[in-house]
């Protein structure tokens, strides 16, 4: 993990300095006296992230530890939801092939894979925020959040996080559950699946203890995976429902080429991704003994 966190570091600071543009330019481009020399911003690697190019000055460290919480927490309910809704599917169109549910989820599937994220995401915003009003559509807390009482502080943050978590999760719960589907259709087809059942074992056992246990590796293998991919999504659903996150303070360095903040947001981001890896590793030995034992 050490030696790949260098290189991912290394890569990223290489890939935003080649973008165009620098964070001098909003306060020189229409200043004709700066010179060139003067536009040039250099400074030393250190071990720590540095300070913002922003003109608060704040240390990245600081600016990335007020926002990372409330983008885990979306993250985390986001993996859940995939996980405790896509393997079920999966399973279950498996063991049903081709038939009324198999061919339905399909199609859940296929909408899943076309849809883009922001225009689902409006599409949400227009029905259940604008037209019934059940749900709010920017932010994470009312404005009258501090005067709650605490019972209601904690529905006024579920309704809040409704959308961002349902649209963080939508992608995944398609793609997981063919994945699922695809491992656990190849797994009930192998030998020791029939002997299970010619023992007479109940369906039930030979498929949630024998079969779902083999057919997870794969599945936990692109749950690892997908740690990037739901970071990466919340620059996407935390800019459109206006969310103090990660994701909105990376997008908004970007644009303003606060390449300390960037760098910090990427060093984080990769740290997230290697650590969703390791847990993938270590969960291969809980679905399968033979992994433990070699």
């Amino acid at each position: 993990m050490a030696p790949l966190l260098v290189g991912i570091t290394i890569v990223c600071f290489v890939v935003i300095h080649l973008a165009p543009g620098s964070p001098t330019d909003l306060q020189t481009d229409l200043n004709p006296r700066v010179s060139a020399e003067a536009k040039a911003v250099g400074k030393l690697a250190t071990l720590d992230l540095g300070e913002s190019f922003s003109p608060d000055h704040r240390p990245v460290i600081d600016k990335i530890l007020e926002r990372i919480p409330i983008t885990i927490i979306i993250n985390i309910l986001s993996m859940i939801l995939i996980i405790l809704v896509a393997i079920p599917i999966g399973v279950l169109s498996a063991v049903r092939q081709n038939s009324l549910f198999d061919k339905v989820t399909a199609v859940f599937v296929f909408i899943g894979f076309a849809m883009p994220t922001f225009w689902l995401a409006l599409l949400l915003m227009i029905l259940f925020g604008v037209h019934l009003g059940w749900l709010p559509i920017s932010g994470i807390r009312s404005l009258n959040y501090e005067y709650l009482p605490p019972f209601a502080a904690f529905i006024d943050l579920l309704k809040h996080l409704i959308l961002p978590v349902l649209l963080s999760a939508f992608g995944g719960l398609a793609g997981l559950s063919r994945y699922m589907r695809s491992n656990m259709l190849e797994v009930i087809r192998q030998d020791y699946i029939t002997t299970a059942r010619a023992k007479g074992l109940s369906e039930r056992v030979v498929i949630y203890k024998h079969a779902l246990r083999n057919a997870l590796l794969p599945v936990i293998t692109i749950l690892g995976l997908s740690v990037p991919g739901l970071i990466g999504g919340s620059v996407i659903f935390e800019t459109i429902f206006a969310i103090p996150g990660m994701g909105q303070l990376f997008y908004m360095s970007v644009m303003s080429r606060d390449y300390p903040v960037v760098m910090g947001i990427l060093f984080i981001g990769a740290v997230l991704t290697l650590i969703g890896n390791l847990i993938a590793d270590l969960s291969y030995a809980v679905a399968d003994p033979r992994i433990r034992i070699a």
